[in-house]
């Protein structure tokens, strides 16, 4: 599945009010903030998108099913929201950097910058009311 760019890595127990969208080592905190979502009840999948450029390259058909039509689109990744409009849409959450300049081990940077389950849990259920 890596060679579309992305895939649905963990489905939604029933029908999905959130995707959460991840590359790399952010994979792991979109698996934790799903399951913290599908103990408050919240239906939300997790897709892994390992080359966001892959998965735009594909064709129309193929990108909307793994973007899915869940109506909160999360990003989750360990630098700036550039090209993940094209999957969340200008209106979807972003939880990442917002800037650049800081080094640390990658823990520590998560937690500084708010690169976390919790950050991602608190943006979706804020979105969905």
């Amino acid at each position: 599945p890596c060679a579309h760019g992305a895939y649905e890595l963990v489905a939604s127990q029933g029908e999905a009010k959130v995707s959460l969208f991840a590359s790399g080592s952010e994979v792991e905190i979109a698996v934790a903030a799903q399951k913290q979502l599908t103990e408050r009840g919240v239906a939300s999948r997790v897709v892994s998108v390992p080359s966001l450029e892959l998965l735009l390259a594909q064709p129309a058909d193929r990108r909307k099913a793994v973007i899915g039509n869940a109506p909160v689109k999360i990003a989750i990744e360990a630098a700036v929201r550039w090209g993940w409009d094209a999957v969340i849409g200008p209106d979807g959450e972003f939880v990442g950097m917002h800037g650049f300049g800081a080094s640390a081990p990658a823990k520590d940077l998560f937690k500084h910058f708010g690169i976390t389950a919790e950050a991602v849990v608190n943006a979706a259920l804020k979105r969905l009311g």
